[in-house]
């Protein structure tokens, strides 16, 4: 029996969608699976390396796996309303930005690309600096830098942090584009196969009816 690496993010859209494949409730034939949880970035830099079979990836990532990895059609995230924040101790304008320092939660996620679009757009440079997702609303708070890209829950406790927002970055997208925000993809090693490939993404669809089927111990795991 072969073994895939599956590697996703504790995020709780990542754990609500594989639970029933790592619980051993959603079967994949043929295969074992040995989960890895971790950081988004992290995530992009395990396919860049090919150091994953199964992997979670930022749609900013994508474009540049695509001679070594396959994207599937289950288990990405996209919507409305849901993107990245740019937030800062104090209100202040984006422009004020210029040459400052702001927190990004990796160089490959999404939520650096939206910024770099809006930067691009208010015409500054703004300094970026690399720190883990759930680093990035701490170090806005304790002034270590001047502003931060949050994503993932950081969106919903900002405020809880005294800390107030710049600019909805999905927002942005949604009024230039008129589309649904993408933010993240299942992608899958080329070198599986696509019966492999295949495999995997009807294991996922399972996983996620599963998932709405509140399966006994969904809720623990995703917490």
């Amino acid at each position: 029996m072969k073994t895939l690496r599956l590697c996703f993010s504790p995020c709780p859209n990542d754990t609500f969608i594989f639970h029933g494949l790592v619980s051993g409730r959603v079967p994949l034939p043929g295969f074992a699976l040995e989960p890895l949880l971790a950081d988004v970035e992290v995530l992009n830099g395990l396919a860049a390396e090919g150091r994953a079979d199964v992997c979670k990836v930022s749609v900013a990532a994508a474009a540049g796996l695509l001679d070594h990895w396959l994207l599937l059609r289950a288990g990405g995230a996209l919507g409305r309303g849901v993107g990245p924040l740019l937030v800062a101790r104090e209100p202040r304008t984006i422009q004020s930005l210029d040459r400052v320092r702001v927190a990004i939660p990796g160089a490959r996620t999404t939520g650096n690309l939206l910024f770099g679009l809006v930067c691009k757009e208010a015409g500054i440079a703004a300094q970026r600096v690399e720190l883990v997702f759930d680093q990035v609303l701490p170090a806005v708070a304790r002034g270590q830098v001047d502003a931060g890209v949050v994503i993932h829950e950081g969106r919903f406790v900002y405020e809880s942090m005294g800390l107030h927002c710049l600019a909805d970055l999905g927002e942005w997208w949604e009024s230039r584009r008129n589309l649904p925000l993408p933010l993240g993809l299942i992608a899958v090693r080329r070198d599986l196969g696509l019966d492999t490939a295949r495999a995997v993404n009807r294991a996922i669809r399972a996983s996620l009816e599963s998932a709405r089927d509140e399966a006994p111990g969904l809720w623990d795991y995703v917490r």
